[in-house]
């Protein structure tokens, strides 16, 4: 387990390579919450997303004879951008593996920064299995998104910076979940600091693995349908560290709709003019769902990541005005 020293540790490692983003307050969602919210934008991270957190605390961790043979990673999205960001800052080689049906535009966003695309299988599991069974053959590092504890050790300086931007303790902290990288670290550090914080870990309804195994106390292995937070969607590894992390640092799971998400994306967007993708709106929704609970206290929410793509930002937009 990573400790706040680890954390801190890590944050002074990657300090340079990274922004240290805005935790803003929010006179428009505090004044209808009825409550003091802040908001933590890795909406404005390099690459859009908090991935490179956990992608540069990892690479610069690994010995130069690692480097140097090259990195592999399997994403449809953030964690991929994220790892061929880094690798190309930090000159080191990488392969993305990435399932047949990758959104153009996410392949785009890996793509821009140099790295190597391999295309395997009709599905993220087995994209990540080809990128596994590649680097034990060739002896090369593979990085997971989350089953990781370097990984999870970076994304935990997100909550590093937190403690130097606000003067008083938050009473809740609210973070999407998927793998449960995120909000492994955050909570480490957070809870280490101010004991009793509340920390809430929100996923859509319809993909919410980590948050349903943490009630059968066992890792599941569950169908995962459509979502606009893709962020967060898809199944946990059945190893995975951050299962029992989670379970010892999630008091309160919440699950919200993909009509709360889409209406939290537009409310978010409007008061905020702020872009922010759809597990940075589950987010939001996990915010207005709570208000009466979260009355009068000093609340932080999480943006994990600033990537819509155009076409569901456009569809929410026309809807929006039907």
């Amino acid at each position: 387990m990573k400790s706040k020293l680890d954390i801190l540790k890590a944050s002074e490692r990657i300090s340079k390579y990274v922004r240290k983003t805005y935790f803003s307050y929010s006179f428009s969602f505090s004044k209808n919450i009825k409550s003091e919210v802040w908001f933590k934008s890795e909406n404005l991270q390099y690459t859009g997303s908090f991935k490179v957190r956990g992608a540069f605390n990892k690479i610069l961790k690994l010995s130069l004879s690692d480097r140097e043979n090259g990195i592999l990673a399997a994403s449809t999205g953030n964690h991929g951008a994220a790892i061929a960001y880094a690798a190309k800052v930090l000159n080191t080689s990488c392969t993305i593996f990435v399932p047949e049906n990758t959104d153009s535009s996410k392949l785009n966003n890996i793509k821009k920064y140099g790295a190597k695309i391999e295309i395997y299988g009709n599905d993220c599991i087995l994209a990540e299995r080809k990128a596994r069974e590649v680097s034990y053959k060739n002896n090369q590092i593979y990085i997971s998104p989350y089953n990781d504890l370097d990984v999870i050790e970076g994304q935990g300086t997100i909550a590093v910076e937190i403690i130097d931007q606000i003067d008083k303790p938050l009473d809740t902290v609210i973070i999407s979940v998927g793998g449960g990288g995120l909000i492994s670290g955050i909570a480490i550090y957070l809870k280490s600091i101010w004991p009793e914080i509340h920390i809430i870990g929100c996923s859509p309804k319809n993909s919410a693995v980590m948050l349903k195994s943490i009630e059968a106390k066992k890792i599941l292995d569950l169908e995962s349908l459509e979502t606009i937070s893709d962020g967060t969607a898809g199944g946990v590894e059945e190893d995975s560290i951050t299962f029992p992390l989670c379970k010892e640092y999630i008091d309160e799971s919440v699950y919200v709709t993909e009509e709360e998400i889409k209406s939290g994306l537009i409310q978010y967007m409007e008061a905020e003019h702020q872009m922010i993708e759809g597990a940075a709106g589950a987010a939001i929704a996990t915010l207005i769902k709570k208000r009466s609970y979260l009355k009068n206290k000093t609340v932080g929410v999480i943006l994990c990541g600033g990537n819509i793509n155009s076409k569901v930002l456009g569809e929410l937009i026309r809807n929006e005005k039907k």
